[in-house]
């Protein structure tokens, strides 16, 4: 059946001949009875790297934390399809056991866990066996040495008293190991100073290939001079109000999200 990646006004999108990795079909959420997304519809391909842009309140982590199954954030239409299973109702493990992974905007400490620990605890849970601990600190160094992070870290306990870059970077150690088919990072560049930003986007870089999908969430177009994304989605007002490729990042910058609230008849911040 032919689908299109998104329905926007004026805007032809290619046809997809095969089944999409993820598909969000015209998602609607509430918060709490308060409606946040208000009939988003997206589709990613294997080997693809979507960015989904948009200010503030706009509904972004809400998209985010649906897509895992946030126990928070209610379903009231459509349905999220991965693989050509419909997960829209499933438990977040059982989404992560399928290859699905979150990077939070804002990590959590577990003082007492050390990263090592965590993580092959994690990878135990996820991929379903055990690795030997030799062959899983090789694996691990390896990981390590790609993000720039000394061999110290893996003693270090989860996020505790980590600086802003250090917790993204074990985000995406964590999607490292873990090897996630569809990642969905949660504005992985919020807090980060540049030197940070470029090691977590060498690495986002290099774990991006031709077998996953990669759902890159951002409120500033920086991070998108380090990564390339197939298509950049604007989210205003809980809709996708534009798709493009890569120039539609650069226009938000030079223009702002002024143009696309008046579009929609919203006011700024609305």
């Amino acid at each position: 059946m032919l689908k299109y990646l998104e329905p926007f006004p004026g805007v032809l999108l290619e046809k997809i001949m095969t089944k999409s990795l993820l598909e969000i079909e015209n998602l609607h959420v509430e918060v709490e009875g308060k409606p946040i997304l208000k009939g988003v519809s997206l589709a990613i391909q294997q080997g693809e790297v979507h960015a989904l842009m948009g200010p503030n309140g706009s509904g972004k982590s809400t998209l985010s934390n649906v897509l895992l199954g946030h126990p928070k954030y209610k379903v009231t239409q459509g349905q999220v399809l991965y693989q050509g299973e419909d997960i829209t109702h499933l438990k977040p493990n059982e989404r992560a056991r399928r290859g699905l992974f979150l990077g939070f905007q804002y990590p959590v400490a577990i003082p007492g866990v050390t990263v090592a620990n965590f993580l092959r605890t994690a990878a135990k849970a996820i991929l379903g066996s055990e690795q030997a601990i030799k062959t899983f600190r090789k694996t691990l160094k390896e990981k390590m040495v790609l993000l720039n992070m000394e061999e110290s870290f893996a003693t270090r306990y989860v996020n505790d008293g980590f600086s802003g870059g250090e917790k993204k970077r074990l985000e995406i150690l964590q999607m490292a190991v873990l090897q996630p088919k569809m990642a969905i990072l949660d504005e992985t560049d919020s807090g980060l100073d540049i030197d940070a930003l470029k090691v977590v986007a060498e690495g986002i870089n290099h774990l991006a290939g031709s077998e996953n999908g990669i759902l890159l969430i951002t409120h500033y177009q920086r991070i998108l001079n380090y990564i390339k994304p197939h298509y950049v989605h604007v989210l205003i007002g809980g809709k996708v109000v534009r798709s493009g490729g890569p120039e539609l990042a650069h226009e938000l910058e030079s223009k702002g999200y002024e143009s696309m609230f008046q579009e929609q008849g919203l006011e700024i911040g609305g």
